[in-house]
């Protein structure tokens, strides 16, 4: 089976070579390079590198030498048609058809890479003829000088209908090739093909070894159609896939220090305006950031950074860029954010400020989950209890990440945040529901006007109940319990949300603890410590310890087994929820019932309460767990 360059190619930059060689080598990095031992010798100190910029591995022990493919057939002793197989599998990509046909298309294509090629050299030439005056003062006024425009191989196309065809096919080209190529344009009605770009400097798009693929073209006259023009998809261009400027980019990165960045641009002039400065970039065909290539722009950097323009136009193309890559991320594969302010972008600044202006503003970047924030922040004023809890539910969903593991983190810094901006959740004391799930002024309970100055954090609260009366003992009991062991309360969420822990001053720690746990699914003990300790609960878990060690619950006991710990936890959660909510039913009784049948349902539900006091008192209310 043949396989041609561009296939190989294609493989190549599918995978990335430290990510293969580390499956069998451990290796560390090392400025640009992987260093481990080597796999051919025995060896103590480290001498095999792998370079993923350049597709290369070297190993001085051995002097063995070579690529990902080259790498499977010294160490698995596979042969090279099995190692490309092996690979192919590997990175999802089809095997060429093991036929004439393919051998063809193989030649076909190498034909049109060479017609591209030409093609370029004669657009190159013409930006330096007679013809070319126009688009060379052009060229002048954007601040590109002549020494620069043979290191981007810029060109010119003639506004001859068919300058660059007669020229082709003086040197045997076929017409019918050149459509195919994508450089002439065949009629639908009919009738000869003509050149695709007339009167446009030409920008020669590459593949990552700088191989000519297609060509985009800017107008010059400011009544066409199109400002830009990209060269049409063909076997050899895939809109989708493909990056401007990614063989000199992938150069400065390879010549740069670890933490060179790579800047995602939006035009041809921004590209080269970073490439001049130092600044490894690209840019897409004028469209979002498909998958394909930010798998490419993650092959060659961890985190790219993603520049835009401060308009509308430009935060536009932020946020779908933003839903485009959500999904995507994982440890080890994000983007960053910078925006060029002033209403400029890199090639403007670069032209009136000089190259370090333009390293100092693509510096200035913003993490990806701040940008998420602020764009989901920004969507709406906060000015209403339901606007803030589309917010949060805008957060919810916005961490919808394929990575578990980043998920879950990134639902946890998004909730920091909004709490930070926001404030803590507003709760009442009486159990009432939450303002809006954030504060709006200070803490007050209307049956005790004395506490309207007290401030509102979790702290503040507590403090002013104490003031009430002591926190009661055995509902701190289970609180502490429930913290230990947030487990234990997977049957009782509902249960919770209403009646807390059976005492109104941890009424918010307990839809605290709900927050968290719709939030992530499932509550860790660790986690929920950390996120209680910052989110100004730690006060109130102190007065808990207090109050629990007064409690004399045999839960608590660390040497119980666990089976009987939380057997007797969830007796002793039921009673004082019950409890409770018989507490609430008497008050709402007296408000809305008058008479003897009145009376007596108060009657009957302070029969089971006191009932129910009395076991918890006596102990005999988890008697039956001892068995267990």
């Amino acid at each position: 089976m043949r396989f041609d360059d561009h296939f190989l190619d294609e493989l190549k930059s599918r995978l990335r070579l430290s990510d293969v060689i580390g499956r069998t080598v451990k290796l560390r990095r090392q400025g640009r390079e992987y260093v481990g031992l080597s796999p051919f010798a025995k060896e103590k100190s480290p001498s095999f590198f792998v370079n993923d910029d350049k597709g290369f591995f070297h190993d001085f022990s051995s002097g063995k030498h070579g690529d990902l493919i080259s790498f499977l057939q010294e160490t698995e002793r596979l042969t090279f048609v099995e190692a490309v197989e092996r690979l192919a599998a590997e990175a999802g990509l089809a095997l060429p058809a093991a036929d004439p046909r393919a051998a063809e298309q193989a030649r076909e294509r190498q034909d049109l890479s060479e017609w591209l090629e030409t093609a370029a050299k004669w657009y190159e030439a013409e930006l330096r003829r007679p013809a070319g005056a126009e688009a060379r003062a052009y060229l002048h006024r954007r601040g590109l000088p002549e020494g620069e425009w043979s290191r981007f191989r810029l060109g010119y196309a003639p506004g001859g209908r068919t300058a660059l065809k007669d020229y082709l096919v003086t040197k045997g080209a076929r017409p019918r090739e050149l459509v195919e190529a994508g450089l002439l344009i065949a009629p639908e009605e009919g009738g000869a093909p003509y050149d695709r770009f007339r009167e446009r400097i030409i920008f020669p798009i590459g593949d990552g070894r700088g191989r000519v693929i297609s060509f985009g073209g800017r107008a010059l006259d400011p009544q066409a159609r199109a400002k830009y023009l990209n060269g049409p998809e063909t076997s050899l261009f895939h809109k989708g896939g493909a990056l401007y400027g990614l063989a000199e980019a992938r150069k400065l990165l390879a010549a740069g220090a670890t933490d060179t960045p790579l800047v995602v641009v939006e035009g041809y002039m921004d590209v080269i305006a970073c490439q001049r400065a130092g600044i490894a970039a690209v840019a897409p065909m004028g469209t979002a950031l498909t998958e394909d290539q930010m798998e490419a722009l993650w092959r060659l950097h961890p985190e790219p950074t993603l520049c835009f323009d401060g308009d509308g136009a430009g935060q536009r193309a932020a946020s779908r860029a933003i839903d485009r890559a959500l999904p995507q991320l994982k440890a080890g594969r994000s983007f960053r954010f910078a925006v060029v302010t002033g209403g400029k972008d890199p090639d403007d600044v670069l032209r009136e400020q000089g190259a370090a202006a333009l390293k100092a503003q693509l510096s200035q970047t913003q993490p990806f989950v701040e940008m998420l924030f602020t764009r989901e922040r920004d969507l709406e004023p906060l000015d209403t209890p339901e606007r803030k809890a589309g917010l949060k539910a805008r957060l919810r969903a916005a961490a919808a990440i394929q990575d578990a593991d980043l998920s879950h983190a990134y639902r946890e810094d998004l909730f920091r945040r909004m709490d930070e901006q926001l404030g803590p959740p507003l709760r009442a004391f009486n159990g009432g529901a939450r303002a809006g799930g954030r504060p709006q002024g200070k803490w007050r309970d209307p049956r005790r006007p004395a506490y309207e100055d007290a401030p509102l954090t979790a702290e503040g609260r507590a403090a002013g109940l104490r003031l009430k009366r002591a926190m009661d003992p055995m509902a701190a009991a289970l609180a502490k319990s429930a913290v230990a062991d947030p487990a234990c309360l997977e049957p009782y969420l509902e249960t919770l949300e209403a009646q807390g822990f059976g005492d109104p001053a941890l009424k918010d720690l307990a839809r605290e603890i709900i927050r968290l746990r719709l939030d992530a699914d499932i509550l860790d003990r660790d986690i929920l410590a950390r996120h209680l300790a910052s989110s100004g609960f730690g006060v109130l878990l102190g007065e808990i310890d207090k109050a629990a060690d007064k409690s004399c619950a045999p839960f608590l006991n660390p040497e119980l087994q666990p089976t009987v710990a939380r057997s007797q936890w969830s007796q002793a959660f039921e009673a004082l929820t019950r409890m409770a909510a018989l507490d609430d039913a008497i008050e709402a009784v007296k408000s809305d019932l008058a008479g003897r049948s009145g009376m007596e349902a108060i009657e009957r539900m302070k029969i089971e309460r006191d009932a129910l006091r009395q076991a918890i008192g006596a102990g005999t209310v988890w008697a039956d767990s001892e068995s267990l």
